[in-house]
């Protein structure tokens, strides 16, 4: 791939370099072998490895790489202070954020734009949690670009304009903002299941789309990049996530024929019009 993006003059965005979900448990080990405990020791060795594995992977491919999401969903709006509670939080406090964003602009060169990446950013309680967390970070001069929004919505919510909020409140603060793993569920909850999906959400899903973008025009000052999570209903992680169903939240089908969606963003002329009784 990155020799690709090199042969072509093509940007790549990376994902991600630190997130809670996808770390080796020896990350978490002291040096003993056991299960780190917050003492002073273990949080510097753990930084120190935090370090380590940015400059090994930040060096390799700064190169080729445009757009970094430097720290990927730190955020918990359940816990009174709305950090999550991963090992790193545990051991290290927020140091590991702004270890992991210092470290990426020295290896990664001034060029580079650094990301806080998250899911469900248009909620408010989550959005202020994560705004207080970059406002504070921004204070203590770490590097932070940009947030990272990455846009799992669906058919039914959120709306446009919850979306359109968050964005204008993190552009406030100077930075940027990328919806970074777009798709578009057609479920409103997490049991129904279709055989067949029906053709008038397929529209409904169409005009959503075109409204979204729609949005995504009128903030094109405050948003540079917009990526869509995956090529093609054939290829989706909503086909196994909440549960194994079948689901169409991308611009291609299975078969990569293009769908209402994607005709909606490139000629809305060739989109039937809604169904009676829709709202979008």
């Amino acid at each position: 791939m990155c020799k690709f993006a090199r042969q072509h003059g093509l940007g790549i965005r990376f994902h991600t370099l630190v997130w809670h979900n996808q770390t080796g448990d020896w990350m978490f080990k002291d040096k003993n072998g056991q299960p780190m405990t917050q003492t002073a020791e273990n949080k510097k060795l753990l930084l120190d490895r935090l370090e380590t594995h940015i400059r090994a992977v930040a060096a390799r491919y700064k190169n080729v790489i445009t757009d970094w999401d430097v720290v990927n969903e730190v955020i918990d709006p359940d816990q009174p202070d709305g950090m999550r509670r991963s090992k790193w939080y545990q051991i290290t406090g927020t140091d590991y954020i702004e270890k992991a964003f210092r470290v990426t602009r020295e290896v990664a060169g001034p060029n580079a734009r650094l990301f806080i990446n998250d899911y469900n950013t248009h909620e408010p309680k989550k959005r202020d949690f994560l705004y207080n967390l970059v406002r504070d970070l921004l204070a203590k001069g770490v590097p932070i670009d940009g947030v990272g929004h990455q846009s799992h919505i669906r058919l039914e919510f959120p709306t446009i304009a919850e979306i359109e909020q968050s964005i204008e409140k993190f552009a406030s603060l100077g930075l940027d903002n990328q919806i970074t793993e777009l798709d578009m569920g057609l479920y409103s909850n997490d049991t129904d299941r279709y055989e067949t999906i029906p053709e008038a959400m397929l529209i409904r899903q169409a005009h959503r789309y075109q409204a979204l973008f729609d949005m995504f025009t009128r903030q094109q000052d405050h948003i540079s990049n917009v990526t869509i999570w995956g090529t093609d209903d054939g290829n989706t992680w909503l086909s196994t996530f909440p549960i194994a169903r079948l689901d169409k939240p991308l611009l291609f089908d299975e078969r990569l024929k293009a769908k209402y969606a994607y005709w909606a963003l490139v000629d809305p002329s060739k989109v039937p019009p809604l169904p009676a009784g829709s709202n979008e």
